[in-house]
């Protein structure tokens, strides 16, 4: 399955949905979708949704998702990484900001495997109209204090959002059967920062395998081998922070369980066959 990235923290489109040419993807960011008009199917993960005018999706970046569209669609697209919304001043801020996506995540994760997202109350979903109308000004007119701005506006829908889901029908549903895969992705993305928690003999107790089978389970099933893929995983976030944060390579270093800058430099340089350094250079050159 081909996947597709984010070449910046955040990016909004409104386009008809025939130009979707390549679909399914599995994409690499979070994103928010809302209908403006027409009718057809969205599919994510292989689940069937139907969807009509104002219609909101949400996607984590585990899902592969696509579109068959019944009658002419135009589509509004919400895409953002992390990056985006770790803005964070001090250390109480990140890790509130990391609980605080972790359980998006989940919110998002749920609402793809199991429901779609309803709406309950005819003022969100007007007032989410209203943001997203508001983002696109803002994002197109680039005016001052405009990312600032785009910031609270995707934070104030995923607000909204948030609210309309029942927490205790995410976690009831989220221990329902689903393939032990999908426990794993899921599981890793919401420990990526926590090293000792992404070790084989952490990660076969946790799902109960073998510590022998479980790399050769995630293999089959993903086609990368476990290390390939949490280091691909870490290496796009380490990308991410050094073109659009204004973190020290020390500080992501840490962020993201590095054991120090020099570990993180290694690895980077494995990556991108640069240093961190001269790769944030060359990008803000």
């Amino acid at each position: 399955m081909k996947a597709k990235h984010l070449h910046k923290p955040l990016d909004i489109l409104v386009s008809d949905m025939e130009h979707w040419n390549e679909r399914p993807l599995i994409y690499q960011f979070f994103e928010i979708v809302q209908i403006i008009e027409g009718e057809g199917t969205r599919i994510v993960n292989e689940n069937k949704f139907s969807y009509t005018k104002g219609s909101i999706f949400l996607f984590t970046p585990l899902d592969c998702r696509g579109f068959e569209s019944l009658t002419h669609t135009r589509y509004c697209s919400i895409r953002f990484s992390e990056v985006f919304l770790e803005q964070y001043k001090n250390q109480h801020e990140k890790e509130k900001v990391i609980e605080w996506l972790k359980q998006l995540e989940a919110i998002f994760t749920h609402h793809n495997r199991f429901e779609e997202v309803l709406i309950k109350e005819q003022r969100d979903c007007e007032m989410i109209t209203s943001l997203i109308e508001s983002m696109v000004v803002e994002y197109n007119g680039k005016a001052s204090y405009f990312n600032e701005n785009l910031q609270h506006l995707v934070i104030l829908v995923l607000n909204i959002i948030s609210r309309n889901v029942n927490p205790q029908q995410v976690i009831s549903n989220a221990t329902m059967d689903e393939p032990l895969i999908n426990k794993i992705l899921v599981y890793l993305h919401q420990h990526i920062h926590c090293p000792k928690n992404l070790r084989i003999k952490h990660l076969a107790g946790q799902f109960n395998l073998s510590a022998n089978y479980i790399g050769e389970y995630f293999k089959n099933l993903t086609g990368n081998s476990l290390h390939c893929y949490l280091t691909q995983y870490k290496m796009n976030m380490v990308e991410q922070r050094l073109m659009y944060s204004e973190h020290s390579i020390g500080q992501i270093a840490d962020d993201l369980g590095f054991s120090d800058e020099s570990h993180l430099s290694r690895q980077f340089k494995k990556h991108k066959g640069m240093t961190a350094v001269a790769f944030r250079k060359q990008f803000k050159s």
